[in-house]
């Protein structure tokens, strides 16, 4: 494996300056031998600078050529597909099963964007001809384009370490529209990240992408990190992660003499309403498909259901003793490494703290000490909590942070009236999701659908929210604080628009 544990500066791999990464195993704690160095100051300068001389030529270069480059980075990744997983479960815990799948989805990113380039679509002109003899004033030619902004800073997540790391939708949708990327790997999964930097840049070579089109560095800490977004190269950031570090990276960009935009996938509970009516016809598969959605992937989703509203009635208490049993049911998982599995259960503890019921309690929140106890293994045993109505709107900001991992909390409310009221006290979300029943009455419903349009990206109906699809009309985004925008998403083909803007030409000759 040629350049393991170096970074690639403008195209070209070579050893970082700074201080070594290991990669960690979350299920034994113990790290992996290679060291993955660091960049330095001014490693990360020049990957910046390059990336600022090379931004004007690829924003020109044709869509088919693009084209060409995202789905020969596809190709790479393909071909490195048993390194992937062997490295893969490794250093993130994660079953074999859950990276292929994950590859294919980061894959058929990359072809999505591919096929929206050969169409046209996102690059569609808007031409109003001139109009010299219109009174009493004539109309100038005007046609409307639209350009890349400039170079993109790129933060890997933690629990998506292919479809939201370096070769992910941030990274796909800014090489689509013509933007260079800089990413800053993850430390968690840094074999993972010299993996689709590998099939990058050999995808580069093949396609003949100009020299500073991609960069990717590692970086402890948050020098790399700061360097990057206050760089005046960089023209826009990418990243999915904590509440915590998307505002930090959103305050450093709006501080810079020329503010740039940062967007910024950070926190959601994902709030999921049970009518009366669909608890009493499909009260055992709800109890069983919330309970696999809560449990999924040891929790590990920004579309993690973490708050449940229903109301009182003779179909409720029945339900929340199947939700409990299926809860009891799920597995204990691993977490993706030591800082989530502390937080998770700082998380579940708060809860308990707050004045929640224990329906099903974790491990290591029974302790005597103030500080959780956090198994050397990382591991995640599902968590489940109940509280009315009233304690909810008592403090209703108390019970929103989210908890990131498999806990949920089942808010039990006076009548639909307190529901909707819930509903308006509720931050910004990712996801609201609605389960109805074929005998429910549409208008008594309709005040809360019309609410959660206020606060959500995707508002789902009879489902779960842990599926994110890859397609044109996704949206995975939301106002604040699930994002720092919500005007865009971070997932499907309209991905591609954060990093784009118009521009206007009035009376251009033929040869601009």
């Amino acid at each position: 494996m040629a350049n393991l544990g170096q970074i690639v500066i403008g195209g070209a791999w070579e050893s970082g300056e700074g201080n070594p990464i290991y990669a960690t195993n979350p299920k034994s704690n113990q790290s992996l031998p290679q060291a993955f160095h660091s960049a330095s100051l001014s490693q990360t300068e020049r990957a910046c600078t390059l990336a600022g001389n090379a931004s004007a030529e690829f924003s020109r270069t044709a869509h088919t050529k693009r084209s060409d480059f995202l789905r020969a980075i596809g190709e790479g990744l393909q071909s490195r597909e048993p390194d992937i997983v062997q490295f893969g479960t490794l250093e993130t815990g994660l079953p074999e099963a859950r990276l292929k799948g994950e590859l294919q989805r980061t894959i058929g990113q990359l072809n999505l964007f591919a096929d929206l380039l050969v169409s046209g679509r996102a690059f569609e002109e808007l031409h109003d001809e001139a109009l010299p003899d219109r009174a009493p004033l004539p109309r100038p030619d005007l046609r409307l384009v639209k350009r890349a902004i400039g170079p993109i800073a790129v933060f890997g997540a933690s629990n998506f370490p292919l479809a939201f790391s370096v070769a992910g939708g941030d990274t796909a949708s800014a090489f689509a529209a013509g933007c260079p990327v800089i990413v800053k790997a993850h430390s968690s999964h840094p074999y993972l990240s010299y993996f689709a930097a590998s099939a990058i840049t050999e995808a580069a070579k093949k396609t003949d992408i100009p020299a500073g089109v991609f960069s990717m560095i590692y970086g402890s800490g948050n020098t790399v990190g700061s360097q990057l977004v206050t760089h005046a190269a960089v023209k826009g950031v990418g990243f999915t992660g904590s509440k915590q570090g998307g505002l930090a990276l959103n305050r450093l960009a709006q501080n810079r003499n020329v503010p740039i935009p940062v967007f910024a996938e950070m926190s959601s509970v994902n709030p999921v309403f049970l009518s009366a009516k669909s608890l009493a016809n499909h009260s055992d598969s709800l109890a069983k498909g919330l309970s696999d959605s809560v449990c999924l992937g040891a929790g590990q989703f920004c579309t993690n259901p973490g708050l449940v509203l229903v109301c009182e009635g003779s179909e409720t208490e029945p339900f929340i003793q199947k939700l409990t049993v299926n809860t009891h049911a799920q597995p204990i998982q691993t977490m993706l490494n030591s800082s989530i599995c502390k937080a998770y259960y700082e998380g579940v503890e708060r809860l308990e703290s707050l004045g929640a019921t224990v329906l099903k309690s974790s491990m290591n929140t029974k302790s005597s000490t103030d500080t959780p106890i956090v198994s050397s293994e990382n591991q995640c045993e599902p968590a489940l909590y109940r509280i009315s109505g009233k304690q909810f709107l008592t403090a209703p900001h108390e019970w929103q942070p989210e908890v990131f991992g498999a806990s949920t909390l089942v808010v039990v409310a006076k009548n639909e009236a307190e529901i909707l009221a819930i509903l308006q006290t509720l931050e910004g979300q990712l996801t609201v999701t609605f389960w109805f029943d074929a005998e429910d009455d549409p208008d008594v419903h309709q005040p809360l659908i019309l609410q959660a349009e206020q606060i959500a990206g995707r508002i789902i109906f009879n489902g779960f929210p842990t599926g994110v699809e890859v397609c044109q009309s996704m949206v995975h985004g939301g106002p604040y604080p699930a994002t720092t925008n919500g005007q865009f998403t971070s997932v499907g083909s309209t991905a591609i628009e954060r990093w784009l803007r118009p521009v206007c030409f009035q009376n251009a000759p033929d040869w601009v």
